[in-house]
């Protein structure tokens, strides 16, 4: 990570802005790795783990059609879980992580590869696929983390 979690935390609290977070293979470690920081509660609104594609549906907002067309690791259900993560909150920034930790995963969808959604208030919301490869599930799942505190650092910055 090219920024600690700290100064992290002091971007956007410079810039005013709140962040939630919606996270499906990483079961809460970003929203972690944000409140392992004293003081972050004037930065960090909430987060949502959305394991299941019911609580993606019932807590983000995510589109049973989407679920069905792409899958749960995909670019556009990360893009939905991102920005359900905005509307459902009172954020200004919204990072979300679905993937395939492991062990497992299919010929189309390897172990190791994870989709981001980068929602902000007024903006497009980005999305992008980063095959980690299978590294394992505890090195994905970190791997994973690190990346989304990059996208939200960046997008801070």
């Amino acid at each position: 990570m090219a920024v600690t979690v700290p100064d992290l935390l002091a971007l956007a609290r410079h810039r005013g802005l709140r962040i939630a977070t919606a996270e499906s293979c990483t079961g809460g470690m970003v929203a972690a790795a944000l409140t392992d920081v004293a003081g972050s509660s004037d930065v960090f609104e909430r987060g949502f783990v959305t394991y299941s594609n019911a609580a993606k549906v019932d807590l983000l907002g995510v589109s049973e059609a989407t679920l069905a067309a792409h899958g749960a690791v995909s670019e556009e259900v990360a893009r939905e879980m991102a920005e359900g993560a905005l509307a459902h909150s009172a954020a200004d920034l919204a990072v979300s992580i679905t993937g395939i930790a492991g062990p497992g995963g299919s010929e189309f969808k390897p172990e190791g590869r994870v989709c981001f959604g980068l929602a902000q208030r007024g903006r497009e919301t980005g999305v992008e696929t980063v095959d980690f490869g299978a590294l394992g599930r505890d090195k994905v799942r970190k791997a994973a983390t690190a990346h989304a505190l990059d996208l939200l650092a960046a997008a801070l910055r």
